[in-house]
């Protein structure tokens, strides 16, 4: 049988395993290694998956690997589970109550000195831009969105953690008025945090997953492809003001 003859009938027989591998930038973990590496980094984000990942979930996490690729202080892992033959993994599976109808499952080791590893676990859709708005919310370690800016965004997390609303919008206002006039796009971007603040003020938090609805449904409108790349900006943003585990994407547990 030729070569080529040979791959096409492992890629009919095995579609999974010839479509999946390991995400750029991910180390896979097993039982001798999980605690090895964890344990060596302030902040591990880990994907409990299927030993033969793929698939947008899959795809979306890969984003998230590449882009933490030049962090020092994060690590990106990933544990593969078979629940076939000898069960690689399983054990881990069961040790952070991850089971096969959940995947893929993301959890995140924070490891700070002095202090018990505090261990959380993303719940929610399973998006880059959510995944980066977990990992800021618990960790302050900062991937950026497009549109955002990463001042603007730690003082979003002030208001989604309870921050008084009004102080605030004093400190971005007062950022925004330092903004030069030749930064027109940083302004025009701290404008819509500014902006959703006030609104924020004025009708509560219940306002962001509103704005978030109406924005989206514009985005299916025939509009041009600068107004859909404004109008995604404009969602990212509003991500900046969802707390993850109010909207379900965050659950810290003591495992």
């Amino acid at each position: 049988m030729q070569p080529l003859t040979k791959f096409a009938l492992l890629v009919l027989l095995y579609p999974a395993a010839t479509l999946a591998m390991n995400c750029k930038g991910c180390t896979p973990l097993d039982m001798l290694t999980f605690d090895k590496m964890v344990n060596a980094f302030p902040v591990s984000l880990v994907k409990f998956d299927t030993a033969y990942p793929y698939g947008e979930k899959h795809d979306e996490y890969a984003k998230i690997s590449e882009e933490a690729a030049e962090l020092p202080n994060m690590f990106i892992g990933e544990v593969g589970i078979k629940d076939y033959g000898d069960k690689d993994n399983a054990e881990l599976g069961e040790r952070f109550k991850v089971v096969k109808d959940d995947y893929p499952v993301v959890m995140m080791f924070v490891q700070k000195e002095g202090q018990e590893r505090e261990e959380f676990k993303f719940v929610g859709e399973f998006k880059n831009e959510n995944l980066k708005s977990f990992i800021r919310q618990n960790t302050g370690i900062y991937l950026p969105l497009a549109g955002c800016i990463e001042e603007f965004d730690h003082m979003a997390d002030k208001i989604v953690n309870g921050g008084d609303v009004a102080k605030v919008l004093k400190e971005a206002e007062d950022a925004l008025a330092k903004i030069k006039g030749g930064e027109a796009k940083n302004k025009r971007r701290a404008e819509t945090y500014v902006k959703i603040m006030k609104k924020i003020k004025a009708d509560g938090i219940a306002f962001v997953p509103k704005e978030t609805e109406r924005t989206k449904k514009m985005m299916d409108g025939k509009i041009s492809d600068a107004k859909k790349k404004e109008l995604q900006e404009k969602i990212n943003v509003l991500r900046s003001f969802t707390k993850q585990d109010d909207s379900g994407a965050k659950a810290k547990e003591e495992l």
